[in-house]
């Protein structure tokens, strides 16, 4: 009798086992689309919490200086006959890919207002902190077939910060980039001199050097289903005109494609493409994305405006098509994964999320370098800022 009592414990514990599997962290996330086409998530209006901008030398300034005015041509002729060649190479000044920037620049400006967020210090507490490209990366990823990624996520302070780690492969394509790729990135940036005005009432001038190390960046602060998240995103200019003068909703984003002529060429840029114009800019709130399509020879020969709100009418009835709600459930999924994996509350602790096309998504455990990204100053300075009362604004902030 106690054998067999002995053997039906024994049998309940195997039974009991996968339970108590479940309850551990998952070790992958699959990302096939097909998991992931339930209803719409709940994805609350981003609103702009501030913006700092970066200068010519890459330095960082609590400010909006930065901020371009969008400055279309007028409506009238045959187009803009924009010249996405003049200047290269010599008025063109890009910056150092070398250098990985990481979180430093947003969390600098969060540092300087740590003390002013709406829901006070106890709201950082529960958000994620990021990149809005790195989202832009995890809402695109049911449909990528070629580019993977990696994630590191380190828990501080209950707060979850995700930060990009360059995988080996874009590492080895960024070093061999071709001279003609090279020519391509410039031109999207010459793009944005002829559309884009320093002060609100002048005329873009396009005589001047294209350098990329200047960047204006919004800080928004949104919730995707349960996860309440605090992301920045570089923005390309302001519209004067805009219906709504309140940011996001009056930024423009702005880009290049090659002019087509083809269905095949349309249809393949509708289902690519566009769909990463979308994932961009609705994570921001930025309602347009003003193309300009350039000729062979490197002019821009047109103008389109892509209300962001619109972009998924081109593939809805394109069975080979993206779906908004694949990719923000996605998204959402994802930062569950994230959440009940980085329990541990420690700055120098690095789970790494890495994903390639086909595959699910992995993590693995690291501790300090490389992969560790909170920098030391930050650290420091949140702790000893611990033990002090949340400040209270005053009227000149």
């Amino acid at each position: 009798m106690d054998r067999r009592g002995a053997k039906r414990r024994a049998q309940e514990a195997d039974v009991a086992e996968p339970r108590n599997k479940l309850a551990r962290p998952a070790l992958s996330l699959p990302t096939d689309p097909a998991l992931y086409s339930g209803p719409f998530p709940f994805y609350r209006r981003p609103s702009e919490l501030g913006c700092f901008s970066l200068d010519a030398q890459r330095q960082y300034h609590g400010d909006a200086h930065a901020l371009r005015y969008y400055s279309p041509p007028p409506t009238y002729g045959q187009g803009p006959k924009f010249d996405l060649r003049d200047g290269y190479p010599d008025r063109y000044q890009p910056r150092d890919e070398e250098v990985r920037e990481g979180l430093d620049h947003l969390l600098r400006w969060l540092l300087d207002h740590r003390g002013q967020l709406e829901g006070g210090p106890g709201w950082l507490a529960g958000a994620i902190v990021t990149w809005r490209g790195h989202l832009t990366k995890l809402l695109t990823t049911p449909y990528e077939q070629q580019e993977g990624w990696q994630l590191a996520a380190s828990r501080f302070q209950g707060t979850l910060y995700l930060s990009e780690v360059e995988t080996p492969a874009a590492r080895a394509q960024r070093l061999a980039r071709s001279p003609l790729l090279r020519e391509l990135m410039y031109m999207g940036y010459k793009f944005e001199q002829y559309m884009c005005a320093d002060k609100p009432e002048s005329s873009p001038d396009p005589s001047g050097d294209v350098n990329t190390n200047v960047a204006f960046c919004s800080v928004l602060r949104s919730r995707l289903g349960n996860h309440p998240l605090l992301f920045s995103g570089e923005v390309d200019c302001t519209d004067p005109q805009a219906p709504s003068t309140q940011p996001p909703t009056c930024y423009v984003e702005l880009k290049t494609a090659k002019e087509m002529h083809r269905p095949g060429h349309w249809r393949s840029f509708y289902r690519h493409k566009l769909l990463k114009w979308w994932a961009q800019s609705f994570l921001l709130g930025v309602p347009n994305v003003v193309a300009g399509f350039r000729n062979p020879e490197g002019f821009v020969c047109s103008l389109k405006t892509f209300p962001t709100m619109e972009m998924f009418e081109y593939v809805r009835n394109d069975r080979d098509g993206w779906n908004p709600s694949v990719c923000m459930n996605f998204c959402a999924a994802f930062l569950s994964f994230a959440q009940n994996t980085v329990v541990q509350d420690d700055p120098r602790l690095v789970h790494l999320f890495s994903w390639e096309p086909g595959s699910p998504v992995t993590v693995s455990k690291h501790q300090d370098a490389p992969y560790a990204f909170l920098p030391t100053w930050y650290v420091e300075a949140m702790t000893q800022d611990l033990p002090s009362p949340p400040k209270t604004p005053s009227p000149k902030d």
